[in-house]
C-alpha cells in the first residue's frame, strides 16, 4: 500500500469517526489539540489547565519577542506559532524562532487570552469585540460585537457537527457565536460582570461571575439549568473534571462543587489570610493545585485533603499549569517554578525579572509566558 494510500484510508476513517462521534454525541468539547499545541489557555474546554506534553527540566531560555505594550494575557500555540496579544491592542502571530509572521491592531487594549482552532484565532478586546483571524495570514473573517469589555477567553463547543464559540462580558451576559459567520446565537445574563472564561462539561458552560453565583448554562437553550451562590466576587474561571468543579474567589476561599448533587462539597478558607484568588485551578490524577494572592500554589485531593504548600515568595495571580507530574507556576515577581505534583519539591526555577499575570502555555519540550515587560519568553529542552 502507498503512503498516499494509505493517508487517505487513515484520513476517512478519521472523518467516519467524528460523523459517529456528533451523531452519538450531539454535544463535544472534543479538541483537536496534541501534545503539540495549547490552543486555549487552559489547556482544554474543561480549563482543566492540564497537558500530556513531555518536559524534560531544566529548560534553557532560547529567544523572547519584544511586543508593543505589556502582555497579561496567555499566549497559546497552533499550528507551530504563538499567539499572544498586548494591552497596546496588537494580537501577533510569532513562530518558534521568535519571528513575527503577521499582527493585527484593534482599537482597544487586550487582556483576554486568545482561542486558537481550525486555522482561526478568535480573540477579544477592552470594547468588546470578538474578532475570529486567518491565523496564516492575521486577516480578518469577522468581528461581533458585545456591550462592554470582554476579559475572559473564549470557548468552544460542537452540536451536530456545528462550531459554537462561547465569550462573557462586562455587559453580564455570556454570547453564544455562531464560529463560521459570528451571528449571535443566544445571550444568557447574570448580575454583574463576567470576568473570567466559561468551562464547558456534561453539556454546561460553566461560569462564576462578579455577582458571586456559579452559572451551569444549558449549551443547547443559553438558558440556565440551575446557579449555586459561592462567593461575592469570582475573578477567576472555573475547571471542570469527573462531575466536580473548582473555583477560587475574591474572598480567598477555594471551592469544589458537585455536579450532580448541586451543592458546595468542601471549601478550603486559609487561616491566616483571605487574600484573593485570582487565578484558576488545574486539575490531574486526583489532585487540583490553585495559588493565590497569598504568595502560597496548594495542592488538594478531591476530597479537599491538602496535600502541600509552596510558598513562591511573591503573589500568584497567574494560574497554574499540570504537565503530567509537574505543577508549574508564575509569580507577580517573575518567578517560573516547576514542582513535584506529588510533594511540592522544586525542580526548576528561572527569574524573569517582570511580572507574569497569567499561565504559560506548553507544549513537548517548550514552555512560553508573556509578560509585563512586553516581552514573550520562549523556553526549549
Amino acid at each position: 500500500m502507498t503512503g498516499t494510500n494509505l493517508y487517505s484510508k487513515i484520513s476517512r476513517y478519521r472523518g467516519l469517526f467524528a460523523i459517529l462521534l456528533f451523531m452519538f454525541f450531539p454535544f463535544s468539547n472534543a479538541s483537536s489539540q496534541t501534545s503539540e499545541e495549547w490552543n486555549i489557555f487552559r489547556g482544554d474546554p474543561s480549563l482543566s489547565g492540564y497537558s500530556q506534553a513531555k518536559i524534560r527540566f531544566p529548560l534553557d531560555l532560547k529567544w523572547t519577542y519584544q511586543a508593543d505594550d505589556a502582555i497579561v494575557a496567555a499566549p497559546v500555540i497552533g499550528n507551530n506559532t504563538i499567539f499572544v496579544s498586548s494591552i497596546g491592542g496588537f494580537v501577533y502571530a510569532i513562530d518558534f524562532n521568535g519571528n513575527m509572521k503577521w499582527k493585527f491592531e484593534v482599537d482597544n487594549s487586550i487582556e483576554a487570552p486568545a482561542l486558537y482552532l481550525n486555522g482561526k484565532v478568535y480573540v477579544g478586546d477592552f470594547s468588546g469585540y470578538l474578532y475570529a483571524l486567518d491565523a496564516q495570514t492575521g486577516k480578518q473573517i469577522w468581528i461581533y460585537e458585545t456591550e462592554n469589555q470582554i476579559m475572559g477567553s473564549p470557548n468552544f463547543f460542537y452540536r451536530k457537527n456545528k462550531l459554537y464559540i462561547l465569550v462573557g462580558s462586562y455587559d453580564y451576559f455570556l454570547h453564544c457565536v455562531d464560529g463560521e459567520t459570528g451571528k449571535n446565537v443566544w445571550k444568557y445574563e447574570s448580575n454583574n460582570f463576567i470576568n473570567g472564561a466559561p468551562a464547558i462539561g456534561n453539556n454546561l458552560a460553566m461560569f462564576g461571575g462578579c455577582d458571586g453565583f456559579l452559572h451551569m448554562v444549558n449549551l443547547e437553550t443559553g438558558k440556565a439549568d440551575y446557579t449555586l451562590e459561592v462567593a461575592t466576587y469570582i475573578a477567576g474561571s472555573v475547571a471542570v473534571s469527573d462531575n466536580l468543579a473548582y473555583t477560587g474567589d475574591y474572598d480567598g476561599l477555594f471551592s469544589c462543587l458537585d455536579l450532580n448533587k448541586k451543592e458546595i462539597k468542601w471549601q478550603f478558607d486559609n487561616p491566616s489570610s483571605n487574600l484573593p484568588i485570582l487565578g484558576s485551578p488545574s486539575i490531574s490524577s486526583g489532585k487540583v493545585v490553585i495559588g493565590g494572592q497569598d504568595k502560597y500554589l496548594r495542592c488538594f485531593d478531591i476530597n479537599g485533603k491538602e496535600i502541600w504548600s509552596f510558598n513562591a515568595g511573591g503573589r500568584l495571580d497567574a494560574s497554574p499549569v499540570i504537565v503530567r507530574n509537574v505543577a508549574i507556576a508564575a509569580t507577580m515577581d517573575g518567578l517560573l517554578y516547576a514542582l513535584n505534583l506529588n510533594n511540592g519539591n522544586e525542580t526548576w526555577s528561572y527569574e524573569i525579572g517582570s511580572a507574569i499575570a497569567h499561565n504559560p502555555a506548553v507544549i513537548d519540550n517548550r514552555l512560553v509566558v508573556g509578560a509585563r515587560d512586553g516581552n514573550v519568553y520562549f523556553f526549549e529542552k
